[in-house]
């Protein structure tokens, strides 16, 4: 049994491994219609795990009143070719976010999950795309109908921090 981690894909987040000031652009209420926005900073850091077929990112988010940290886990199902996502929020540390699940495809990161909001079932769609070197970007979107239409409610463009 072969422990190598050079399988197609396992290396798609390397792009985002590293340290990282982030620009958060966030819809002040979602589902609601809602166009003002809540702009704030923060910071990731990013490493490898499980020899290149993972990684973790622990972030800080500043949030006008409310800042916190949280962390990201991904890992890599060769077999399946396909990337799970958690999220773990330091303000709710007994609760694990439903996993997203996707792949990279032409550059952009597309990664899916069913879920709940305010009682109500929705589709989550995360979106990585990288439009230039070292800023990387984030969207979150949700759909209340199957993936039909989406409500783009959070963005997060990252840039590379300089030694």
């Amino acid at each position: 049994m072969s422990t190598s981690t050079n399988t197609t894909g396992a290396a798609d987040f390397d792009f985002f491994i590293g340290n990282w000031n982030a620009k958060h652009r966030r819809l002040k209420e979602r589902l609601a219609h809602c166009q003002d926005w809540q702009e704030f900073t923060g910071t990731t850091s990013t490493i490898k795990i499980m020899g290149g077929a993972g990684n973790f990112d622990d972030n800080q988010l500043d949030m006008p009143d409310t800042p916190y940290r949280a962390a990201t886990l991904r890992s890599f199902d060769a077999g399946s070719g396909t990337w799970s996502i958690w999220w773990l929020d330091a303000r709710y540390p007994s609760h694990l976010d439903t996993p997203m699940r996707g792949r990279f495809q032409n550059g952009i990161g597309e990664f899916y999950a069913d879920d709940t909001f305010a009682g109500q079932p929705i589709r989550v769609r995360f979106l990585w795309t990288v439009p230039a070197p070292d800023m990387p970007r984030w969207e979150q979107a949700f759909s209340i109908d199957g993936g039909d239409t989406w409500e783009t409610n959070w963005v997060m463009d990252f840039e590379r921090q300089r030694e």
